[in-house]
């Protein structure tokens, strides 16, 4: 009479083997990258196919029984015949590990909202990000491509988003304000302040002879002060690729047509001399030099409407 052939899964096979070498459901787990009810389950469904224990379960743990210790050495052998076939192995792609630098506002409205493309471009690439600090003087721990806010001519050639600051406002509240005629009418409303972004620059584009603002609270983050301005807390001075998102959905419009020439630039700094990190700036310039793009088109038409008139030009 011939018996009937009874095989369990591979996956069960493999749980009960893991389980038997590291004592419990949950070392399994952690090994096989499942939950330890998962590993449960497939022993169990081994057990059940068996129709025999394989474990004495107490209150020190799992071991094996003598049918499971003698079960162990087959399956073992079984499964190191099948991890010796060539077609079974698969080689590991080498992954390079990058590290990245960037301050917080750079790292939110840039690098983040576009990493995946990066990401499925370079699979053979991991990247880790870090946020730095722009006033802090730590150096941090080592990265391999770093992004500074830093003094920088616009044309450097290490330049990101080289371009003026405009003075936006929520278009709602702007609305409520005393009407503007000229651009020393806007000393007149809150203006918000960062020493990330002073106000000097455009105040000497407008011609005009005025203090650095002193009143409201300092903010010491480009995106903060952005948002700042969003929630109608007053006029923000920024650059519109940073603003792009805001600019777009019509949160932010510009409170007047001119533009100014700021001191302080991004600027990608490379530190390993690797394809990984050739590959992300060239990356990170047509990235910025896109997102710069689409915010010059979409401030050019928010000018247009509500100005009527190209920007002026600083004096």
């Amino acid at each position: 009479m011939s018996q009937e052939l009874r095989f369990p899964s591979i996956d069960g096979l493999r749980a009960f083997e893991s389980t038997a070498r590291l004592g419990s459901f949950e070392r399994a787990a952690e090994e096989l990258a499942i939950t330890a009810s998962a590993v449960a389950k497939r022993v169990a469904t081994v057990e059940a196919l068996l129709g025999t224990v394989l474990f004495t379960r107490g209150a020190r743990g799992l071991r094996l029984n003598p049918t499971g210790e003698d079960y162990l050495h087959q399956v073992r052998g079984a499964l190191q015949l099948l991890s010796a076939m060539p077609l079974h192995r698969r080689q590991a792609q080498r992954r390079e590990r990058l590290r990245l630098r960037a301050p917080p506002t750079f790292a939110r409205q840039v690098l983040v909202p576009q990493l995946p493309d990066f990401a499925e471009a370079h699979a053979e690439v991991e990247l880790e990000l870090q946020l730095s600090l722009p006033h802090d003087s730590a150096a941090g721990s080592p990265v391999d491509v770093e992004v500074r806010y830093a003094e920088l001519p616009a044309d450097a050639a290490s330049a990101l988003l080289a371009e003026p600051v405009w003075p936006l406002a929520a278009p709602g509240w702007l609305a409520q304000q005393p009407p503007l005629h000229q651009a020393a009418d806007l000393l007149q409303l809150p203006l918000l302040r960062t020493p990330l972004q002073p106000w000097q620059p455009w105040f000497r584009a407008a011609g005009l002879d005025a203090p650095e603002p002193t009143q409201g609270p300092k903010l010491l983050d480009l995106g903060l002060t952005l948002e700042a301005a969003v929630a109608g807390q007053g006029v923000a001075l920024a650059r519109p690729s940073l603003a792009q998102a805001w600019l777009a959905a019509g949160s932010l419009r510009p409170a007047w047509p001119l533009q100014a020439w700021p001191s302080h630039h991004y600027q990608w700094q490379r530190h390993a001399d690797s394809a990984g990190a050739a590959a992300f700036v060239a990356w990170l310039q047509a990235c910025c030099a896109q997102l710069q793009a689409r915010a010059q088109d979409e401030l050019s038409r928010q000018l247009r409407t509500f100005f009527g008139a190209p920007p002026q030009r600083p004096r």
